[in-house]
């Protein structure tokens, strides 16, 4: 999730501190942008830019977000195929200085209790240290209308730590959130999870799923799990992570499985993957494949995988990274296949029902 490659010189500390916090690039000149005009496929990547992509459908139609670093932009539109011409709109900018005023990353929009709700990650400025969780409410109907109310800082209680990447897991009839934190002294990025009591506040101790430990996992500084994004099938909840430094070629997804019926509070509840579940695919160009999102067909026959992935080797954790869809399937054990990543540029059928 975090930025960039950096002079090699640097000291440790400084290197480490800065590889955590630098959110913003220039996009590669050689990235294919825009839509294409077919009615029935579409081409990768579906914007020029848009590190995190985060996707939501509701009513007909899908709600789109990405991390610009300077405010929360929504996109909306009836097909993800035409995302490239969909309409879009600033709906939050933070103020000049403050405790949410840079930085901002990997924004969420949930639908719950009735209100939408925004979540992102945003800091002071120092993001080294500086990284929290925040909530915006709507109550209109339509998330590009009504008025986003502030609702402050989201946080274990009794703890000010460094978090990012906030979603949201219900199950058994309870709300929880899911993130990425680090421990008091400690720069390594682990997932977390805690019950929430309202869709601004969370209850009680958090208790920690995962941390960095295969070869896969560990590549660049700081060693990184992130990006947590939930899927459900059948009868398995699935938690899909980002692992190693964005600023490596080899970022890719991981998997946590456990029972739908399991308590996602307890960590021995989840079974991890000893291998990465979705990879870079060079030949084809695409290179750090993560931070990704789900979504529906149309018709909502098909399952979709939404992530951000580099089109050249070296580019790190920038504006770069552009957002790119494909369709995947299931294996029989109920795991998710999201199969190789497909090529950029290449024509491919939309989501059915468009």
């Amino acid at each position: 999730m975090l930025p960039i490659s950096l002079h090699r010189f640097l000291p440790a500390a400084l290197l480490v501190a800065l590889l955590s916090c630098t959110k913003e690039s220039t996009p590669s000149a050689t990235t294919p942008t825009g839509p294409v005009t077919e009615t029935t496929t579409y081409r990768n990547p579906v914007l020029a830019s848009g590190p995190d992509p985060w996707v939501i459908e509701k009513d007909g139609f899908y709600y789109y977000m990405h991390t610009t670093g300077r405010n929360l932009t929504l996109w909306k539109t009836a097909k993800m195929s035409e995302l490239g011409s969909a309409p879009s709109k600033v709906i939050w900018t933070p103020q000049a200085t403050g405790a949410a005023s840079r930085d901002i990353w990997a924004p969420e929009l949930h639908f719950l209790d009735g209100k939408w709700y925004v979540y992102f990650t945003a800091g002071p400025g120092n993001c080294c240290g500086g990284q929290r969780l925040w909530v915006l409410e709507n109550s209109a109907a339509d998330p590009t209308t009504g008025t986003w109310v502030e609702k402050g800082q989201i946080a274990v209680p009794g703890q000010d730590l460094w978090a990012i990447d906030a979603t949201i897991l219900e199950q058994n009839g309870k709300r929880y959130m899911v993130w990425s934190g680090q421990e008091v002294g400690s720069v390594e990025q682990r997932l977390y999870i805690c019950q929430m009591s309202t869709p601004w506040t969370l209850t009680g101790s958090r208790a920690q799923l995962s941390r960095p430990e295969f070869n896969w996992e560990t590549l660049g500084d700081p060693k990184v799990n992130e990006g947590p994004e939930v899927l459900k099938h059948n009868d398995k909840t699935f938690i899909v992570y980002s692992a190693s430094h964005c600023s490596t070629d080899d970022y890719a997804l991981g998997l946590l499985t456990a029972s739908s019926t399991a308590d996602p509070m307890n960590p021995a509840a989840w079974t991890k993957s000893s291998t990465p579940v979705f990879t870079k695919n060079p030949t084809d160009r695409v290179f750090g494949p993560g931070h990704n999102t789900f979504f529906k067909s149309k018709n909502g026959q098909e399952d979709w995988i939404l992530y951000h992935a580099n089109a050249e080797p070296n580019k790190g954790c920038g504006d770069a990274r552009s957002p790119r869809m494909q369709k995947f399937t299931w294996n029989p054990d109920g795991t998710p296949n999201f199969g190789t990543p497909v090529p950029i540029g290449v024509a491919l059928p939309e989501p059915a029902g468009e």
